[in-house]
């Protein structure tokens, strides 16, 4: 098994026949098509289902292009390390953000990265907070934000910020920024709220549970933009950090307002990984990442956070 392999391997899989993947690759068709068969005659196994519409990969072909993606992007990344522009520090770092917070993180990260560090290359994985701790300790990820985990000795984590929920809904739902509504009063009016085990949904449930209120909860979904969507549909109203809707509100397409009675906060923090390396890149682009954190905060451009870093 070797790295021509295993680029042959991943390229047929994303690209679904073996035609456009010899184009990708710019070598000839019999060339990639033996790559496949060397492989799947070193393992035993059989790694695509040919039919007239392409190339579907098995079981098994599944299971190899997850190891093949990590194994490659390694390389890509050590080859930037060791060979970057002249003078300049060099590499790939990937960066997992949060939904609510990637819009506003994105950009200027990469503006950040790109005037500081030209020759770092940024890549962006978005994801709930699970999915980034299982990328960030799969080695998929390099760092990543996420909502104050359990200690585990996979990662370490650093605190950055804390943010309040807010309830928000349509412009004639009532919801005012300077008047706060009570879980109580949102109780009493349908609600679309995040799948379990999401972890605003565990704040929110067990907030209701402590006060024996029997939430209205007339749909659930794992993706914040279905939520969004939903509440702009009129469905109900929502609760989450006001940075996942604040461009919305600043154009008057929805209202928010500050949750009590309790107050509910969720910690972001930095994550990285203990079992391997923080390379110079990734310390890097981490740097510049809490800097954007903190500038958006100190200009207001994260409602309701408040920094805890030092």
């Amino acid at each position: 098994m070797d790295f021509k392999q295993l680029r042959a391997l991943v390229t047929v899989a994303e690209t679904g026949n073996v035609t456009r993947a010899s184009t990708v690759l710019n070598i000839v068709q019999p060339a990639v098509s033996r790559q496949l068969k060397l492989l799947e005659e070193e393992l035993g196994v059989t790694l695509f289902e040919r039919s007239r519409h392409g190339m579907d990969l098995t079981e098994a072909g599944r299971t190899l292009v997850e190891y093949a993606r990590r194994v490659l992007n390694e390389l890509d990344r050590a080859r930037a390390e060791i060979a970057p522009a002249r003078g300049s520090i060099g590499g790939i770092v990937t960066v997992g953000l949060l939904p609510s917070a990637c819009d506003l993180l994105s950009s200027a990260l990469v503006t950040a990265v790109a005037a500081r560090y030209p020759g770092i290359r940024v890549r962006i994985s978005m994801g709930y907070a699970g999915y980034l701790q299982r990328w960030l300790e799969a080695g998929e990820i390099d760092t990543a934000l996420l909502y104050d985990p359990k200690p585990t000795p996979a990662i370490q984590t650093r605190q950055l910020l804390e943010e309040g929920l807010w309830a928000v809904g349509l412009p004639d739902s009532g919801l005012k920024r300077d008047v706060p509504v009570t879980l109580r009063e949102l109780a009493t009016k349908p609600l679309i709220l995040p799948s379990a085990p999401h972890g605003i949904r565990a704040l929110v449930d067990h907030a209701a549970a402590l006060q024996s209120l029997q939430l209205q909860v007339v749909a659930e979904t794992n993706a914040l933009s279905v939520q969004r969507s939903l509440v702009l549909g009129g469905h109900g109203l929502t609760i989450l950090p006001s940075i996942a809707v604040a461009e919305d509100i600043a154009r008057g397409l929805l209202n928010a307002a500050p949750l009590t009675q309790p107050t509910l906060l969720r910690k972001i923090v930095l994550a990285l990984p203990t079992n391997r390396q923080t390379t110079l890149p990734v310390r890097c682009v981490v740097e510049l990442l809490v800097e954007t954190m903190r500038e958006a905060v100190d200009r207001k451009h994260w409602p309701a956070a408040r920094w805890l870093a030092e």
